[in-house]
């Protein structure tokens, strides 16, 4: 990796870490620079503009969030389907275990949206892309056999999605619960009279 591409990387996880912790409002590309270790025009041989880097971050998230949540169908199975759905949340608790700033910058980005309409149209669309996996994942399960077709089929999706999403507003505010056991207990509560592994 060259150092212009090292610089970059830099930028964009100082940056990350900055508008995380203090808000967009509040950091500078002069405040960044200056933890990257750059002056402040070299910064724009990067990025033209604060709102330019903001927006980079963005797309990053975006499509982070679009890969947390898919799913190989070729590897589902019967057999394998709750194991792997209870994967998928705890994939996303480790995640967040580990970045502390992921939950703090969306909140930023959520911020931005109710002034920006970009960014309010961006979030709508990824939110009904995050829902719509869900369903889609349940109603594979049910082509399956592992789940009943009920009318209730797509609540249900939205219910696992409403309870991966809040784990992680809930490890924001730093409270110590047993978060794999309660993303366990929603997929159980899915997936009624499926085999239960008493080790996840």
């Amino acid at each position: 990796m060259g150092n212009k591409e090292q610089t970059f990387r830099k930028i964009i996880e100082i940056a990350y870490g900055m508008f995380a912790e203090n808000g967009f409002e509040k950091t500078s590309l002069a405040m960044i620079a200056t933890e990257v270790g750059i002056s402040k025009p070299a910064i724009y041989y990067y990025f033209q503009s604060k709102d330019q880097l903001i927006a980079f971050i963005f797309d990053e998230l975006y499509k982070e969030i679009q890969h947390d949540v898919a799913v190989d169908y070729k590897e589902l199975s019967s057999a394998n389907f709750k194991e792997e759905l209870l994967k998928l949340g705890y994939k996303s608790i480790e995640a967040q275990d580990k970045d502390p700033y992921f939950n703090k910058i969306f909140n930023q980005y959520v911020l931005l949206a109710a002034r920006d309409e970009n960014y309010k149209r961006q979030l709508v669309e990824l939110e009904t892309s995050f829902l719509t996996s869900f369903v889609a994942i349940l109603r594979y399960g049910v082509q399956l056999g592992v789940l009943e077709d009920t009318p209730h089929i797509e609540a249900k999706a939205q219910m696992l999605a409403l309870v991966y999403d809040n784990i992680g507003n809930f490890m924001l505010t730093g409270n110590q619960l047993n978060y794999r056991a309660i993303w366990k207990e929603a997929v159980n509560s899915v997936i009624q009279g499926g085999k239960d592994d008493n080790k996840k």
